[in-house]
């Protein structure tokens, strides 16, 4: 199981992939908005979304785990 963190704290802005779904390495799976930045946070691994623990919104600070992705 791989997790994803946030890299810096911030707003989530868009999610973009949902429980279930198979991903690939580099795929954006959670984009979050910070000092009118957007920060993609990307699956380091191909796998399967075994958690999204964020909804758009919600404010997260660094090091939080965002989602995991089962290998």
């Amino acid at each position: 199981m791989t997790a994803l963190k946030a890299t810096m704290a911030g707003t989530v802005f868009t999610v973009n992939a949902a429980v279930g779904e198979e991903v690939t390495a580099g795929q954006v799976i959670i984009v979050l908005e910070s000092m009118k930045m957007e920060i993609p946070v990307e699956a380091e691994t191909a796998g399967k979304v075994a958690t999204i623990n964020v909804q758009v919104g919600d404010f997260v600070n660094e090091e939080d785990v965002l989602a995991t992705i089962e290998i």
